[in-house]
């Protein structure tokens, strides 16, 4: 980025993956902001959501490439090839927890003086993202998860209702998704669960906006809420009504405790200390769900939800768990669920991983549990996911164009919202995230 040069915007074609449809600026948001005197130009697409043609009709710029650009929006990871001299690119970047397969792209991008925002860290004064998609993963996640539960049922010669769902990506929109759900739930009300099903139970594991996300589509179904401590009771009483589905929301009080029997738990302790102070006690509810859900974040200070050693006792000796499908939507590949052990992507969205092999193999047979951890899960409802995340996201688009980047760092008149998420500034980690040399 050329200091004291006049910005022009380009959106860039998403090239991470063939089903990457989703756009950081939808057209309506384009025109708006060009007749305000910006300029923002987009990346001829086939694969985009929204087509070149629809950009075309509204007069928004489409060229090959954005070379003449200085500010490149992009939603996931740019190949290395792409970066130019001295530009400002925003896009979730997956480095700020040095992950190794992208530490060859940040260390490329401070060779060029490039500068990096990623709107993973765009956050307010008390530390919550204001820039998401992360609704939309817990809408898309949870479609795809009934449709996983279904087709194992399918594997196991288990009549079911859920055989009737179809993964998220294949509806023309998320209502129409939302109104297959809703017949299903009228034959579980009118018929029950099967048999071999009941008691049928969910749990999942967070409250935040992937957890409300998953939990929107899944309330569409007839349920009962049930608390952590009445799961295990219920989900071995076959006398228990089997006309809903039982469904439990763990938080951080539920999934750990205090080493120190004296000390009660706290919740801003545990963010802060995690493994130094308190164990993973998640193991209690394992055999008892028929699914788990994990909307949580996750890094190494904390406990585990289920271990390979958790699925190794459960599927050991031809055992048959209650556990059907994990729906690892925070997708952490060997992270909070520790057989998640690849990320999965929409073409081949599942895989069974087997506990004593230590391997997977796709699609819903095997010995073992459902992995569904799309990593890109917005992008199946890419239209309504891409008009949410730009409607919020234009209202930053003024103040990044109108900053003085000739100045310093600590000059910069950036708002707080998008300081804190510049990682680069020509070319150097900012403050806040230089323990990232260490990864380099």
């Amino acid at each position: 980025m050329k200091q004291g040069e006049k910005m022009k915007i380009g959106i860039r074609a998403e090239d991470k993956s063939k089903s990457e449809k989703r756009t950081p600026l939808v057209p309506d948001d384009i025109v708006e902001l060009n007749k305000n005197g910006f300029s923002i130009v987009v990346q001829s697409s086939k694969q985009r959501i929204f087509s070149d043609d629809e950009h075309r009709k509204k007069g928004i710029d489409v060229q090959n490439d954005l070379k003449d650009c200085t500010v490149i929006f992009g939603v996931k990871e740019i190949p290395m090839h792409v970066f130019e001299q001295d530009k400002l690119y925003i896009f979730f970047s997956h480095v700020i927890k040095g992950q190794t397969y992208n530490m060859p792209m940040l260390k490329h991008m401070m060779e060029l003086g490039g500068t990096l925002i990623d709107y993973e860290r765009i956050i307010d004064e008390n530390n919550h993202r204001l820039v998401f998609f992360g609704y939309y993963a817990g809408l898309s996640g949870m479609i795809n998860t009934l449709w996983s539960l279904g087709k194992r049922m399918d594997v196991e010669n288990i009549q079911n209702p859920f055989n009737k769902i179809q993964q998220a990506m294949t509806y023309h929109s998320l209502d129409d998704a939302k109104n297959v759900i809703r017949e299903v739930g009228e034959e579980i009300k009118k018929h029950g669960i099967p048999a071999a099903m009941h008691p049928l139970v969910i749990g999942f594991a967070g409250y935040g906006n992937v957890s409300q996300g998953a939990q929107n589509v899944f309330d569409i179904l007839p349920f009962k809420d049930i608390a952590p401590d009445e799961l295990k009771q219920i989900a071995n009483d076959p006398s228990v009504a089997d006309d809903v589905i039982y469904k439990v929301v763990f938080k951080e009080k539920h999934i750990v405790k205090p080493k120190d029997v004296n000390y009660p738990f706290d919740l801003h302790d545990y963010y802060k200390h995690g493994l130094e102070k308190y164990d993973g006690i998640f193991d209690q509810y394992l055999d008892d769900l028929t699914v788990l859900v994990n909307c949580n974040y996750w890094d190494e200070k904390y406990p585990r939800l289920i271990t390979l050693e958790d699925c190794q006792r459960m599927w050991s000796d031809d055992k048959q768990p209650r556990l059907q499908v994990i729906s690892d939507i925070s997708c952490d590949p060997h992270g909070a669920v520790q057989c998640t052990i690849k990320p999965t992507y929409p073409e081949q969205p599942t895989y069974v991983y087997h506990p004593q092999t230590g391997t997977a193999i796709d699609g819903f047979e095997g010995h073992g549990p459902v992995i569904m951890a799309v990593e890109i899960l917005p992008t199946e409802i890419p239209r309504e996911s891409s008009i949410h995340f730009s409607h919020v996201l234009r209202e930053f688009i003024p103040a990044l164009v109108n900053a003085d980047y000739k100045l310093s760092f600590e000059e910069l008149n950036l708002p707080f919202a998008l300081k804190k998420a510049l990682i680069l500034y020509h070319g150097k980690l900012t403050p806040d995230y230089e323990y990232l040399n260490t990864y380099l």
